[in-house]
């Protein structure tokens, strides 16, 4: 997936609330494309999910994996989006359902980040260290942790 993409895909959802996360989250943070990436992590509100996927149907998108409540995928045959339905709290947190709870989403963590010079909702350095903990790191996870502790300074377990 390029930033062309990205860019094309957070077009389409403007006016929906919508944060990248995962690598593409990262890249935005860092400013810059560090590496390939297989698919675009969004976090988008749960009650906007309707129109979030009337607009990308119309872009090309089919579900192609349910795991909700907890995240589900949409893909155009060559690109794939991995949605997570977050429900947000009057302080302007929010909670993803999780297989054993929720995942916390502090108010502050929802920021912003460039891909190709656009500026684009993303979430937090620390939210994105948070993310990276409790599984087996992959060879991009690693990089990725590098990455934030080279450009931001910050303490990550791998």
């Amino acid at each position: 997936m390029d930033a062309r993409t990205v860019l094309r895909v957070l077009a389409a959802l403007a006016g929906a609330e919508v944060w990248l996360a995962g690598g593409w989250g990262i890249d935005a943070l860092l400013g810059r494309q560090t590496r390939e990436h297989r698919d675009l992590d969004l976090l988008h509100r749960l009650e906007q999910e309707s129109d979030v996927l009337m607009r990308l149907d119309a872009l090309g998108y089919r579900e192609t994996l349910d795991l909700r409540p907890v995240r589900f995928v949409v893909s155009d045959g060559t690109t794939e989006l991995d949605l997570h339905p977050l429900v947000f709290a009057e302080d302007g947190s929010a909670v993803q359902a999780a297989p054993e709870g929720t995942f916390p989403y502090p108010a502050d963590c929802f920021v912003h980040g460039h891909v190709d010079g656009v500026e684009v909702p993303c979430v937090s350095v620390a939210q994105q260290v948070f993310f990276h903990q409790g599984y087996p790191p992959q060879p991009h996870d690693l990089a990725d942790m590098r990455h934030l502790r080279e450009a931001f300074g910050v303490h990550t377990h791998f």
